[in-house]
């Protein structure tokens, strides 16, 4: 029987059918799988769950059951659940038309996938493969290799084994995340009046464009109109609505937050690039809902678009204040794709990093960065609570701010390989923040209308249609109007460059790890001052001089009569480079194409600096936590290893223990997979708005 089971397995295997003993079994197989290439999954992790529950549901239906009967036994389950663990799977969502993939469609109704393509296809082929399925193509993307399509989800196994097909996703839901100038730097005086001798003439965003992708934009709020100009608003509407406007809310305020016109209040509500020009992109409907493929089609509109205007007001920057749970690795992830096919393109790219940072009982969550913030050409944003206060000295991370590393993943030989990137890159104010609150035909908001206490005064057409909303959705505009700033500064600098930039001149706060707040809290003064050192034309040569003058001999700002230092770091896949000499000498990684992370390689338990990538720059590896009020990152004096190795699968982490799903990461928990996200500590009862951190915060001018 021995030698029979011997001679089974390894037909089965194509292996010779000598007779072995067990332990040379196990080894022929550990030398076998060695030398095979490795097997990526073609299907997305969460469309796997949805085709294994299929499965189930068949194999239930079999017992005498119709499938009908085990679809709403299932239903019933997930509603009995409690609300922070009933699965968003269970739900029928349909967006702009398309009906959403989940567990509560039917396997056979026609619903919406995004695919990539392995190779150019062209459409008729596309088209004749997709309608042999009973599917149909609804867009393709650009130069992504992007289609986006609708058909049964009967159909997705069998398309995915066409040799064409590289990797199949659902098209996922989108939602909104929910005193600036003063406590970010930008009202010193040598920074705000353009550092010339010219009292006419201000650094405001001038000749610059911010692409705002959310729920559209009041082009007629006042802080959306030029000082008597009329409006600084372009719109396009990609749900398909046709609506020129904000129903929902949520982009008017995170625009105002970029943009605000300084002619308000003497500038109270201004954002620090009031003199940009706003495209606004929307993408997500009334009630603050959206589908990944219109955001992908938003960010190619803006790739084809950037170059709107002859004057040179051009799209720059992309804010992109909404997203979804990560599940694909960024490397397969469609809003990764758009992303970074964007910032290759030139374009400097803002995303929020998510609300998940805690959970129901305010334990702190790590692991929960949401996509497209987890792909590293992105600038990920966290939020900070400022209290309120325009010193910096109180400042802390948001308790809901999600936390890293990146926990997406692709799905190697039937292993998870995790991505466990550092994230976010840096933090900026996010709590209670005030900005315009929308209305469309005459009707107030959704978001204001279901949560008065939202509201800064009381409810009429003539008040001044100001509102608090919080999150990192807040937070991502003030680092995109800071990103602009540098593009007005010097126009060249390309977007890896401006985020090297803005997390070298981060202030690193106290108490704090880097998977909480990256580099540390915005500067845009110090982030104004070292871009005017950069030379105009760009150096092309890894270690050629990058500035025109020399760096200060203190690099720190002083905001509000405190001493901000700068952090002098600039955070790769695993680790972080640190000293003068990466903003002295230009590094490979800055050029266009290029991505800040691949400056260093782990191979072999080693973290390493990749050749041609980096030039005389400091490596640190894993994450650090900063032991005293805005100390230097390098300075290892100053901050607290917080791991024993780099962010690798299986690696120390933090306490001692292993970076696995569940696990304890020092003060918090590592998010696992199917583990409860934080949504519902930041919801009001009715589940519409996300009000925040209760502590004093911006006050709204009498």
């Amino acid at each position: 029987m021995k030698k029979l089971l011997t001679f089974a397995l390894c037909a089965l295997l194509n292996l010779p059918t000598f007779t072995v003993n067990a332990k040379a079994q196990i080894q022929t197989l550990k030398e076998l799988r060695s030398s095979q290439k490795p097997v990526k999954a073609k299907l997305a992790p969460d469309l796997e769950e949805i085709l294994a529950q299929d499965d189930e549901d068949q194999r239930q239906a079999m017992t005498g059951k119709t499938l009908a009967q085990v679809r709403q036994e299932r239903q019933a389950r997930a509603l009995a659940r409690p609300a922070d663990e009933a699965g968003k799977e269970e739900t029928r969502t349909r967006i702009n038309g398309l009906l959403l993939p989940s567990a509560a469609v039917g396997a056979e109704e026609k619903q919406s996938f995004i695919v990539q393509l392995d190779n150019a296809t062209p459409n008729v082929v596309w088209q004749e493969k997709v309608v042999r399925l009973g599917g149909q193509i609804k867009q393709k993307t650009g130069q992504l290799g992007l289609v986006t399509i609708e058909a049964p989800r009967t159909a997705i196994r069998q398309l995915a084994a066409e040799s064409s097909i590289a990797y199949i996703s659902p098209d996922r839901e989108i939602a909104a995340f929910g005193h600036i100038v003063e406590t970010t730097g930008y009202w010193n005086p040598s920074i705000s009046d353009k550092g010339d001798v010219d009292p006419n003439t201000w650094l405001s965003g001038s000749g610059v464009s911010i692409a705002i992708i959310d729920s559209g934009v009041d082009s007629t709020h006042r802080l959306m109109q030029w000082a008597g100009w009329g409006t600084k608003v372009k719109s396009v509407d990609f749900t398909g609505q046709n609506i020129n406007g904000d129903p929902y809310g949520h982009g008017s305020h995170v625009a105002s937050l970029a943009a605000g016109e300084y002619d308000m209040k003497d500038g109270a509500y201004t954002g620090a690039v009031g003199g940009a020009s706003v495209f606004s992109l929307r993408v997500l409907d009334g009630t603050g809902k959206g589908a990944a493929s219109s955001v992908i089609s938003a960010i190619d509109w803006c790739i084809n678009n950037k170059q709107w205007f002859a004057n040179g007001n051009n799209i720059r920057v992309i804010n992109l204040s909404l997203g979804t749970i990560a599940k694909d690795s960024y490397k397969t992830d469609p809003l990764c794709l758009a992303a970074r096919r964007a910032v290759n393109a030139g374009l400097v790219v803002v995303a929020s990093a998510g609300n998940n940072g805690k959970d129901s009982s305010g334990k702190k969550i790590y692991g929960a960065i949401n996509s497209p913030g987890n792909d590293p050409s992105v600038i990920t944003v966290g939020a900070a609570n400022t209290f309120g206060t325009n010193y910096r000295s109180d400042d802390v991370v948001a308790s809901y701010s999600s936390r890293g590393p990146t926990r997406s993943y692709a799905v190697v030989n039937g292993v998870r390989k995790y991505d466990n990137l550092i994230k976010p890159d840096l933090i900026a104010p996010g709590n209670k923040l005030i900005g315009a609150r929308a209305y469309y035909n005459g009707i107030e908001n959704t978001l204001a209308q279901s949560n008065p206490s939202l509201r800064t005064g009381p409810e009429t057409l003539t008040t001044e249609k100001l509102m608090y909303l919080s999150g990192t959705s807040m937070a991502a505009p003030v680092v995109a109007s800071a990103a602009a700033l540098l593009l007005q500064t010097n126009p060249n600098l390309t977007p890896n460059l401006v985020k090297a930039i803005l997390t070298y001149t981060a202030q690193p706060l106290k108490g704090f790890n880097m998977l909480e707040q990256g580099a540390g809290e915005l500067n845009i003064d110090g982030a104004v001052r070292l871009a005017r050192l950069v030379k105009t034309t760009m150096p092309t040569s890894n270690g050629t001089a990058l500035l025109a003058a020399a760096l200060p001999t203190a690099q720190s700002s002083s905001i509000w009569g405190e001493t901000v230092n700068w952090s002098q770091g600039v955070i790769t896949n695993y680790g972080f480079l640190s000293g003068s000499n990466l903003m002295k000498y230009w590094q490979g990684v800055y050029a266009t194409g290029q991505v800040l992370g691949d400056a260093t390689t782990y191979a072999n338990s080693t973290l390493s600096l990749v050749s041609g990538k980096t030039y005389s720059a400091t490596l640190k590896a894993g994450a650090y936590t900063i032991k005293t009020s805005g100390l230097i990152l390098g300075d290892s004096t100053n901050v607290l290893f917080a791991s024993g190795q780099v962010l690798g699968d299986g690696l120390v982490l933090g306490d001692g223990v292993v970076l696995g799903d569940g696990t304890i990461l020092g003060d918090g928990t590592i998010l696992g997979d199917g583990a409860t996200r934080a949504d519902s500590t930041l919801k009001t009862s009715s589940g519409t708005a996300m009000l925040g951190d209760n502590t004093t915060c911006m006050k709204p001018i009498p």
